[in-house]
């Protein structure tokens, strides 16, 4: 392993993520949230996830244990100065990931890579918040992290090759498949998806069909293991509007335009699973 410990800032839905697997893989993982209720209750959901795993008999009570034993909780940035690898999955706002890399660099070794988990974010212009701007790099994780396969590394244009190498050796740890993409708008996998995404609100809103339906036709059409609708519901809907707004504001492209029916849902407070309602109910 090119790394022995792993920091995980931000313990929501995809830091806890990047803190199980990382954590089940072998690595000892300090997971930080700006407070330890916080954290522990991000905590909390791993050792869920991991009880669901023995349940299901893909993980031995022996294992679950011994994740959970690599992995300690914290409110305190500092904690993360021994880490050789910490991964940002705060919120998609640049200038409180561009403060944050600004404080990791006072706090971590100057080889320690920092990756941050942004799904659209310029990578070049977080690597340029942070001392040693050639240890920044993108580890794009999807959610659910414990189930999903794909790693898309995203080099800034500061990224070595030294860096890119270390992550790549990360990611075959944790069993994830990786890509590696330029930095770009929306780089590769959130710029597809979300275009889809967004094609399918257009059409929800024209009345071509149901939420349902559309999202039928891609599931038993086109193999998709979730429709586009069921997955901004998942990814939240005030995430991917956030997402569609920073692609059109970059690329000038209609395709990121977004759909009024995306906004009025975000404005009522229907954010898909995490309130109850988004495209469907839950």
């Amino acid at each position: 392993m090119s790394f022995s410990s792993i920091g995980v800032v931000g313990a929501g839905t995809m830091g806890h993520g990047i803190a199980h697997v990382s954590a089940q893989a072998g690595f000892q993982v300090v997971l930080f949230d700006v407070t330890l209720q916080a954290a522990e209750a991000g905590l909390a959901k791993i050792e869920k996830n991991l009880a669901v795993g023995v349940e299901k008999k893909k993980v031995t009570p022996e294992a679950k244990a011994a994740a959970l034993e690599r992995l300690r909780v914290t409110d305190s940035l500092s904690a993360l100065a021994g880490c050789q690898l910490v991964i940002e999955a705060v919120p998609e706002r640049l200038g409180l990931k561009q403060e944050l890399f600004k404080a990791l660099s006072g706090h971590c070794a100057d080889d320690a890579v920092l990756a941050s988990n942004t799904s659209s974010l310029s990578l070049t212009e977080l690597a340029a918040a942070a001392t040693q701007p050639q240890r920044v790099v993108g580890l794009h994780f999807f959610n659910p992290v414990h189930l999903m396969k794909l790693l898309e590394v995203v080099r800034a244009l500061q990224t070595s090759d030294e860096t890119v190498e270390r992550v790549r050796a990360y990611g075959a740890a944790i069993g994830k498949q990786l890509i590696v993409v330029k930095d770009s708008p929306g780089f590769a996998s959130s710029r597809l998806g979300v275009a889809l995404g967004l094609e399918a609100t257009r059409m929800l809103e024209e009345g071509v069909a149901s939420a349902a339906d559309i999202d039928q036709a891609m599931k038993l059409g086109y193999g998709h293991p979730m429709g586009p609708l069921e997955l901004g519901d998942l990814v939240g809907l005030d995430v991917r509007l956030a997402i569609a707004e920073y692609l059109y504001a970059e690329t000038g492209s209609p395709t990121f335009r977004p759909p009024q029916l995306l906004k009025k849902l975000v404005r009522a407070g229907k954010l898909g699973r995490k309130t109850g309602e988004g495209f469907f109910r839950y």
